[in-house]
């Protein structure tokens, strides 16, 4: 049987996979391609239609040269969307950031169904220019489908090429990898955090381990961990097992990846490996901090002397703050897993607050303290946050605001500026703040 994680691996591949789709098409259009065929028989069959008149009643040559046409324009077309494609991808890691490709472009499944739509269309196409050849008389039928398709192929041409403009502007991609990391919040962090009791045994405090697992295999970065598997094997050898490991994290052979602790001698090491999910490149599955960190690069990108765009930084930065709101209002405390009895079973981690809080400010401020726009956004994004997040929250961003003063001052040589970039403004440097409104 196939381990779940070469399952898990193969999932996550294919789901980035531009191929799916057209190779999907193929099958499908040789399907329904027989099918018509049988169905266009048996209308000539029952009368609905004749060879001669029916549909365009369009003889073999123009019939060939109509089929010919819309089997170049879909070539066309897919040679374009894919040159256009690649030269897209090449713009936007050098222009955003790498880690869009394979989380946002790749996994775009418009521009993937628009391509299959090409390939169907292609095929659909030559076989019918095949069966034209092939028969006395003129499919007709079979032509009227390949019009059809080839007349939705230049709409949805077009469409592709708006789609494809809105979809690599800076907003568009900053706002889908902020709805990616929303969901994924919700699922590591599903307890809203006043609704969460106390663990009934804190992690870390469970002495030395009776047993260690060390990780055996190619290098690779943690993709993902079958709890629920890891949670069926504790039950099963009645132990508590640790993992060290969280998503994101890089393992070579022979790191430490689990600590058993109780009867480790009765369960498969072997097994526990199978588990856990390994990758070249992170995915935001149950990545909580890789939509932060593909903002931040995003922002630090436009920041950077070659590109020196705040304005897209600001932009990442607005969803920065959006998905840091949703962490504090999360329960992030070291995780868990229960059995029946209310014993914990599985232990992992996953990033807390202050790691949440350093990603988000840290290397932005570093790069972009000198910048009024940068400056004024990340202020009212910490009086925003102190507004709306519970008290304990709190002393990390009172924190990262007064490293921001201080870096601050020694960018600004003139105290107007310093002044200008000391007044919160959710727009970078535009919007009167709500302290100015009301003077």
């Amino acid at each position: 049987m196939m381990t779940w994680n070469r399952r898990y691996s193969i999932i996550s591949y294919l789901k980035s996979s531009l191929w799916v789709v057209p190779v999907f098409a193929l099958i499908i259009e040789i399907v329904l391609k027989r099918l018509s065929e049988n169905l266009g028989v048996w209308m000539v069959r029952q009368g609905v239609y004749d060879l001669k008149t029916g549909f365009f009643a369009l003889n073999a040559s123009e019939a060939h040269a109509i089929l010919d046409r819309i089997f170049t324009n879909n070539l066309s077309c897919l040679v374009f969307t894919f040159g256009s494609l690649l030269v897209a991808i090449q713009v936007a890691g050098g222009q955003y950031t790498p880690r869009i490709i394979a989380t946002t472009l790749l996994r775009d499944n418009v521009i993937r169904c628009i391509v299959g739509l090409f390939v169907f269309t292609l095929l659909w196409s030559n076989r019918t220019m095949l069966q034209l050849g092939a028969m006395a008389d003129v499919p007709q039928f079979q032509l009227f489908l390949a019009m059809m398709l080839g007349l939705a192929a230049i709409i949805a041409f077009i469409l592709l090429i708006d789609y494809a403009a809105k979809l690599l502007r800076p907003v568009s991609l900053v706002g889908r990898i902020g709805e990616q990391g929303i969901e994924v919040i919700k699922s590591v962090y599903p307890d809203p955090v006043h609704n969460v009791a106390a663990p009934v045994r804190p992690a870390g405090k469970l002495g030395s381990p009776d047993r260690i697992i060390h990780y055996q295999g190619r290098s690779g970065i943690v993709l993902a961990i079958n709890l629920q598997g890891l949670m069926f094997e504790a039950q099963r050898a009645d132990i508590i097992i640790e993992v060290l490991p969280q998503a994101g994290d890089f393992l070579t052979e022979d790191d430490p990846l689990f600590y058993l602790y109780g009867n480790a001698g009765a369960i498969d090491s072997r097994k526990l490996l199978t588990l856990i999910a390994l990758g070249s490149e992170r995915t935001m599955e149950q990545d909580p901090m890789f939509s932060f960190r593909i903002e931040v690069d995003i922002a630090l990108k436009a920041l950077s002397p070659a590109i020196n765009d705040p304005t897209t930084a600001v932009l990442a930065i607005d969803q920065l703050h959006r998905l840091l709101r949703m962490v504090g209002k999360r329960s992030l405390r070291a995780h868990e897993i229960m059995d029946k009895a209310g014993q914990p079973r599985v232990i992992f981690r996953t990033p807390n607050w202050e790691d949440f809080v350093h990603i988000t400010f840290r290397e932005i401020r570093q790069f972009g303290a000198g910048n009024i726009q940068i400056a004024r956004r990340l202020r009212e994004m910490v009086e925003s946050l102190t507004q709306s997040l519970p008290e304990h929250r709190h002393p990390a961003l009172r924190e990262e605001l007064d490293l921001l003063d201080r870096a601050m001052a020694g960018h600004h040589q003139f105290p107007e500026d310093l002044a200008l970039a000391r007044i919160p403004d959710s727009q970078g440097l535009g919007a009167t703040s709500h302290k100015q409104s009301q003077e």
